[in-house]
């Protein structure tokens, strides 16, 4: 089907769990160390080499645009007061790639939200990438995913593997192996009860997605949840007999996506950074609590 080259990330949520920090700032621009969430996820897609980042917004998230835009002012204060090193790292935010957005007006669900971006990608397989998934690996995340379709063609799940009592808040993911790392989807469960699945695979929140699943997108009013979820245009692509593919990703899953382990990801990418990694190390070993 032709390079990826556009990637989808669907920002319109509201952060309910971060509430009250999430009020009046989006959740995705919420800071692990020195950078945004969000700006992990635009970093990893470019480095996979996407070249057009479309940002699927709502109401209250303009500051994602105002961060990957050029900042005339603070460039021109940093320039005055010789601050070069923060100037290159600004500027280099604003030329990642090439960035668009369009808004979902109402929070009708994963899919309906992807679905906001159809007419830019048109025809084109495209990497989604949901804002709670930062993976820390030698070869990131998106590439990975990118590799697989590459091989086999066809909608390509991001997987990792949680404890069956963790099950329950995910997508799970059930098929059989086809080599270490690749799985041949065949039925997926959205949070199933506990006992329902014995699969400890689940959706980690990035997709390679084909034309196809953006057209079952399109014909639907709302799936099992009464929602437009990409979870419900699989089971169609299942049902249809379409491969679906799952891939579990190399490397260390930092989820941001609730308090606990958006600290855990803080602590991880913390210890790594060359300003403040030495410090902290020293502080959380002589910590006493």
């Amino acid at each position: 089907m032709g390079k990826i080259r556009i990637a989808i990330l669907p920002v319109a949520g509201f952060g309910t769990r971060f509430l009250p920090a999430t009020k009046a700032q989006p959740k995705e621009m919420l800071p692990v160390v020195d950078k945004p969430v969000v700006q992990y996820l635009v970093e990893e897609a470019v480095e996979s080499g996407i070249e057009e980042i479309i940002f699927v917004t709502g109401r209250g998230k303009r500051a994602i645009e105002d961060h990957f835009d050029i900042s005339f002012e603070l460039e021109e204060t940093l320039v005055e007061k010789s601050k070069h090193d923060l100037l290159v790292s600004v500027r280099k935010v604003s030329e990642l790639a090439k960035f668009s957005y369009v808004r979902q007006s109402m929070p009708l669900g994963d899919g309906h939200a992807v679905l906001q971006a159809a007419h830019i990608v048109r025809d084109e397989p495209v990497l989604v990438l949901f804002g709670d998934c930062i993976y820390d690996s030698k070869i990131p995340a998106s590439k990975q995913l990118m590799d697989a379709f590459d091989e086999f063609g066809s909608s390509v799940i991001g997987m990792s593997s949680v404890e069956l009592s963790e099950v329950s808040k995910f997508g799970v993911i059930e098929g059989s192996i086809l080599d270490k790392s690749t799985y041949k989807i065949t039925k997926m469960i959205e949070k199933p009860q506990p006992g329902a699945s014995t699969s400890r695979h689940v959706a980690v929140g990035k997709y390679i997605i084909t034309p196809e699943v953006m057209s079952i997108l399109s014909t639907m009013t709302k799936g099992n949840s009464g929602e437009i979820r990409l979870i419900d245009a699989f089971q169609v692509l299942l049902e249809r007999d379409r491969p679906l593919y799952g891939k579990e990703l190399q490397g260390e899953w930092l989820d941001t996506g609730d308090k606990f382990n958006f600290l855990k990801a803080t602590i991880k990418l913390g210890l790594k950074h060359p300003e403040v990694g030495e410090k902290l190390r020293a502080y959380l070993k002589d910590l006493k609590v």
